[in-house]
């Protein structure tokens, strides 16, 4: 059987420094390469071990040629002139939903004009629009989410009764695809920069509770500050350190609100600390590796509901307890398996008392159960279903 050519498609660029979308396409092109021919096209896109095509997002004519050789497409929804490429191709057209875009545009834009929010919303329905009435196959994080798209694929008339007498769950139109972990556990690499070398005030036995990702304003980084702020005053050597700091102009306000509130508690670079840099992707493990708990806390919205947070799948494969706001998928499941604690959204106290008992505790306490989850969620068995769909007749 001749092996199927599989593109996918990304806004976000690839390559050593890469956010959310950029890590799970690559990772799932390095995992499907044993049962497609898999390309990787995103802007500025290197890879040292998928074959790439890169393009300009708002000039994106050479994208053509490899829509036109493509026997399937996985991409997140996209703008009109390459989704018109795309419903023209014979590709089997595979979108992903992890992201819930348009609840994350409504936080975006928050203080925007009001006319301008308007517009990059709906901008966004449309693209989400589209793409459900393209898609051949959809996927995303989380079975809260695949309820959420299947109300939308209805509202669209797709479940009709042909479709659904075929297969009644409807899985073979839209399944779970998560973030996944590597099937590795990480290594330190000494010669890669760590957590005490980029601020050399933590000392060797100081307890880090690392922010494992960006700032960003749908995310609730004072809460956290003001928390760390509780907690050392009861335990001294405790340390906040945010790992990601990004010039998009949302996070760039997220994080000076956030250090200003640290500076105004007098904790800025004595207890709390932030990376004015983005670590990059292949030197993640250090940082994981230094910590001794991750903290991720967020609003109460509808963001918080339908979101699958990414950064911590990282702790799972590094064996890193997790203290988060509880709320969606991935906190129900760090309460449920004893992978951490998840605290109510907004409560600083509770975080402080979370994040207490299980610095108490201590990383080992959490090992095993942290392993077993990783296991669930390794590239190659998440990407099962997009495996499945592109090598079926």
């Amino acid at each position: 059987m001749t092996r199927p050519r599989l593109l996918f498609i990304s806004l976000d660029p690839v390559g050593e420094q890469m956010s959310g979308l950029g890590i799970r396409y690559t990772e799932l092109a390095r995992a499907l390469a044993g049962v497609a021919d898999v390309t990787l096209a995103a802007p500025g896109a290197t890879s040292a071990d998928v074959p790439t095509v890169a393009f300009r997002p708002h000039s994106p004519s050479a994208l053509r040629p490899a829509i036109a050789a493509a026997d399937a497409i996985v991409t997140h929804p996209q703008w009109p002139v390459i989704t018109r490429w795309m419903r023209r191709s014979p590709a089997r057209l595979v979108y992903d939903l992890y992201d819930p875009e348009t609840l994350e545009t409504l936080e975006l834009f928050a203080e925007a004009r009001p006319a301008r929010r308007r517009l990059m919303v709906d901008l966004t329905i449309d693209r989400l629009h589209a793409a459900l009435a393209a898609g051949h196959h959809f996927v995303c994080a989380s079975e809260k989410q695949r309820d959420l798209w299947l109300g939308a694929i209805l509202a669209q008339r797709r479940i009709d009764p042909g479709a659904y007498d075929a297969d009644p769950t409807l899985r073979s139109l839209i399944d779970l695809v998560p973030f996944g972990v590597p099937a590795d556990p990480p290594v330190r690499n000494g010669a890669l920069p760590s957590i005490t070398d980029r601020f050399p005030q933590i000392a060797a036995g100081d307890e880090v509770v690392l922010w494992n990702g960006g700032l960003w304003k749908w995310l609730d980084a004072p809460t956290a500050v003001r928390a760390i702020g509780l907690l050392a005053e009861r335990r001294p050597a405790v340390r906040l350190v945010f790992m990601g700091g990004s010039d998009q102009p949302a996070a760039r306000e997220a994080t000076a609100q956030a250090r200003a509130l640290a500076q105004d508690l007098g904790l800025l670079d004595s207890v709390v600390f932030f990376n004015d840099g983005w670590v990059p992707y292949a030197q993640r493990a250090n940082w994981l590796l230094d910590a001794s708990c991750a903290l991720s806390t967020h609003g109460d919205h509808l963001e918080t509901r339908f979101a699958f947070r990414t950064r911590l799948l990282d702790c799972l494969w590094a064996g890193l307890p997790v203290v988060c706001t509880s709320g969606d998928d991935l906190s129900d499941r760090v309460e449920r398996d004893g992978l951490g604690a998840a605290v109510p959204a907004g409560s600083p106290e509770a975080a402080a008392a979370a994040l207490e008992r299980v610095l108490e505790r201590g990383r080992e306490a959490y090992a095993a159960q942290l392993a077993a989850a990783a296991r669930d969620y390794t590239w190659e068995r998440v990407a099962e279903p997009i495996a499945r769909w592109i090598t079926s007749p």
